[in-house]
């Protein structure tokens, strides 16, 4: 529900900060008060287009705040969600701005947003009919989920609907498929050549996963093994003095010698130390440990190490025929051995491809027999509930002052699978008729301005149950009409209040009586500082003998009587 509306600085209004309860809110004042400046501005904050005539004269900048609160589960949560935007609160704020040069800039939950990200998550929330002509009821892409959903309960459209979906969507997967599968066999066809001489290269190669990594390892090993051979010795010969065996003759300054001779010396000065001395010969022996741990590595290497010219050239000729064959196929030596298993299946696919594409067709036409199966179940259902939606409204017309009028459901079912959709078979429009043996035409094309609020009332009414539960705005939708039928138009207007907020401005004291809460629109002239005559626009929520006096000037015009008030006191069940 709209909870708070803050406006300052937009044409009238300088600063206006107003609450909204639950309910029926009516709004009521003198023609020319400022309702539609309201409007305006609520528009505004629902991302409405910016024009610089709404800025207040003299001023810079036009603010709108408009503050709502939703259940955790509201679809506007989702769009915040899906942009970013915090909303872990229930209340959801929008605020707008307007500059003179007609620049404008969105905030929701004071983080900078779009206006069409605006827009969407404030038609969630609130919808003002006679705003926005190609959103809600007006917009025709909305009727078949809302015929769907009308009968739920008594066809199970809605369920029926959610079904086909599932399997248009599993028609339209076995369709793609095929039409690859078709594609790839085409293709490998217009290939065969091209495939089979790649196969049989690739074959008689035989490569293996990581095979170019290991053979640059080998030969660049082969290639400095001179160099590798001296290295080692040197080394060996530092560790050992000699070969690497342990013997007396060893050099006395390599690693073994020089440890061993340690170890000597330890030994004469643990006889005298005793335990003391015990970490010290431990460390010396892990020492001596490790250097033949080093030396068995180096000789083991070292009699591996292949130097044959024969073997390096094996090793070259191998990995440059990789390279060769990696870089005709665009694609890394490692890549070869996939590419092989691919290359065969596309090859095998010539051979086993018209059986393949047999057996995907005939799934893609199982999957669609489904759908148009189920999709004609709900084509059934309805055109049923279109029959009792439209016995439902037409009934809600005659107390409406429509009682010439009419309106259908129109529901077109194609039998070409072209124009089938996700949605099914049917493409569906509400449509009315004004007068006795006119043709149906859309809703906002053929109603009249007061009509067409008392047709969305009617839909309202019957639908109250389905319908988005976001707020309702209705401008004067009691425009031309009084008396019993102003009272049909409260009365229906209350009953919808049960189900969600509604907002009402109005000129009928019948609806104006049936308010939970009543705000009067004022407009006041006052001199300025500078001298110059400053118009404002107010709106003051009225008490109960407040509200009285208004409903009573809304029966009798400028002088209030006390007929009037009598007559007041009646609507308001006082």
């Amino acid at each position: 529900m709209l909870q708070t509306l803050s406006i300052s600085n937009v044409v009238l209004i300088d600063r206006l900060s107003l609450t909204f309860e639950d309910g029926l809110c009516v709004l009521t004042g003198e023609t020319g008060a400022g309702k539609s400046i309201l409007l305006d501005a609520l528009g505004l904050a629902m991302g409405a287009r910016a024009e610089a005539r709404l800025v207040r004269k003299g001023t810079d900048k036009a603010t709108v705040i408009a503050s709502f609160e939703c259940p955790a589960d509201h679809p506007a949560h989702a769009l915040l969600e899906e942009a970013d935007v915090d909303s872990e609160d229930r209340e959801i704020i929008l605020r707008r701005t307007l500059t003179q040069d007609g620049r404008s800039k969105a905030y929701i939950n004071d983080t900078p947003v779009s206006a069409s990200l605006l827009r969407s998550v404030a038609e969630s929330l609130i919808e003002i009919q006679g705003q926005f002509d190609q959103r809600g009821l007006m917009d025709s892409t909305t009727h078949r989920a809302l015929l769907d959903a009308a009968g739920e309960q008594s066809h199970q459209t809605a369920t029926l609907a959610a079904r086909t979906l599932e399997l248009w969507n599993r028609w339209q997967d076995c369709e793609r498929t095929r039409h690859e599968a078709e594609a790839s066999l085409e293709q490998a066809r217009k290939e065969e050549d091209f495939l089979r001489h790649s196969v049989e290269e690739l074959d008689k190669l035989a490569p293996e996963e990581g095979e170019s990594e290991k053979l640059a390892q080998q030969r660049q090993r082969m290639m400095h093994s001179e160099k590798m051979v001296q290295a080692l010795n040197n080394c060996l010969a530092a560790l050992t003095g000699g070969d690497g065996a342990m013997n007396d003759d060893m050099d006395s300054s390599s690693a073994e010698s020089l440890l061993l001779s340690a170890q000597r010396h330890l030994g004469d000065a643990m006889t005298t130390a005793g335990d003391d001395l015990d970490p010290a010969m431990e460390s010396l022996e892990r020492s001596a440990f490790e250097i033949q741990e080093a030396v068995s590595h180096i000789s083991r290497y070292f009699s591996e190490l292949d130097a044959d010219p024969q073997a390096l050239q094996e090793i070259e000729d191998r990995y440059f025929l990789l390279q060769d064959l990696a870089r005709k196929h665009r694609i890394d030596p490692d890549q070869l051995p996939e590419l092989l298993e691919q290359l065969q299946n596309r090859l095998a696919l010539i051979d086993t491809g018209t059986d393949a594409l047999q057996e995907l067709d005939q799934k893609a036409q199982a999957a669609r027999a489904l759908y148009e199966d189920k999709a004609r179940a709900l084509s059934a259902a309805r055109h049923a509930t279109s029959r009792e939606l439209d016995s439902a409204i037409n009934a809600e017309l005659p107390p409406l002052k429509l009682e010439k009028a009419s309106f259908v459901t129109e529901i077109t079912t194609s039998d070409d699978p072209y124009q089938w959709n996700s949605g099914g078979l049917d493409q569906v429009a509400f449509m009315v008729s004004t007068n006795p043996g006119s043709a149906p035409g859309p809703l906002g094309k053929i109603a009249s301005g007061g009509e067409l609020g008392r047709f969305l009332l009617a839909f309202k009414v019957v639908l109250s149950s389905v319908t988005p539960s976001g707020a309702l705005v209705f401008d004067e939708v009691d425009a031309g009409i009084g008396g019993a039928t102003a009272h049909a138009v409260g009365e229906r207007l209350a009953r919808l209040a049960r189900e969600r907020q509604i907002l009402v401005i109005t000129h009928s004291p019948q609806v104006a009586a049936k308010g939970s809460q009543h705000l009067q629109v004022a407009k006041a002239s006052a001199r300025g500082e500078s001298g110059d005559e400053i118009t404002r626009t107010s709106v003051t929520p009225l008490s109960e003998a407040e509200r009285l006096d208004e409903v009573a000037r809304m029966l009798a015009g400028a002088e209030i009587t006390e007929e009037a008030r009598a007559a007041a006191r009646t609507l308001l069940g006082q």
